[in-house]
């Protein structure tokens, strides 16, 4: 029987799960604490989950939330899309490695520069600050998250595909949905599920562009936070992570169902290869 070793980069790993998760561990564990504060555990209640959902107000902000980050997610994918297929098929190679920087650039820039730069935009246009802003800025800033999740999938891709759809009489239109598409639809699903997350939980560029009357989830749990600790915020935090560890799953089960779909496309025209022979 083969003995197995004992490998430190497994014991690392589970140190750095730890030390990701501890915090998040605790945060969910005082939610269900009866004694009103996190300085000791008094007893098992579910009254913080109940209070959750009893304010109204809360509510309201969280279904905001939802809202910004589907639509803002759904824009940016379909521009981020488009804008990686355009960036691959870009003849010169220093044009494309240009506006791949620039769009680099937007990725590694601090959200507070960000933030402040839609801000005096909107300002100096005279643009009034509440749900629409939000919904602009949250689409800006995950455009180049999009571009990097498809622009793999596309180096990925088959050219050959494409010059065969070609030359079988394909117009631009059927190229595209027929070829392109379904071949960099893991990378699209991928930077859609990453501009949700990234919308969901922004806090800095929000906070610029809020204005008077809206307010996001993260910039209400900031505003909360400050007015000291409540298991509230605890218990809408616990959510808020079953929702994205939800989320997380479902993505997984489709990556896993998309690579099962291939693995069996693979086997059927191996068969009818060595059938055909």
């Amino acid at each position: 029987m083969k003995k197995k070793r004992f490998k430190w980069s497994n014991l690392y790993l589970v140190f750095v799960f730890i030390v990701l998760y501890a915090p998040i561990a605790f945060l969910i564990f005082y939610s269900f604490n009866d004694g009103g504060t996190m300085n000791s555990f008094t007893g098992f209640t579910l009254d913080n989950y109940v209070a959750v959902f009893a304010d109204t107000r809360l509510i309201g902000i969280v279904l905001d939330t939802l809202l910004i980050a589907l639509l803002s997610s759904l824009l940016a994918t379909t521009i981020g899309t488009f804008g990686a297929i355009g960036i691959y098929f870009l003849k010169k190679r220093k044009t494309r490695n240009a506006v791949l920087s620039f769009n680099n650039i937007l990725l590694v820039s601090p959200d507070v520069i960000i933030g402040a730069s839609f801000l005096i935009l909107f300002t100096f246009i005279g643009f009034r600050l509440g749900f629409t802003s939000v919904l602009l800025s949250h689409v800006a800033f995950s455009i180049p998250i999009v571009v990097l999740m498809v622009l793999p999938k596309l180096q990925e891709m088959n050219d050959t595909m494409i010059k065969a759809a070609r030359d079988l009489g394909a117009n631009t239109w059927q190229v595209l949905t027929k070829v392109i598409l379904p071949s960099i639809t893991p990378g699209i699903l991928a930077g859609y599920f990453m501009a949700f997350t990234y919308s969901l939980d922004d806090f800095a560029v929000t906070f610029f562009v809020t204005g008077n009357g809206f307010t996001t989830l993260a910039v209400e749990i900031y505003s909360r936070a400050r007015q000291g600790v409540s298991l509230e915020i605890n218990a809408l935090s616990a959510l808020m992570f079953v929702f994205a560890l939800i989320l997380v799953v479902g993505y997984y089960f489709i990556q896993q169902h998309n690579l099962t779909k291939k693995q069996k496309n693979k086997k059927r025209q191996h068969a009818e290869a060595v059938g055909m022979r």
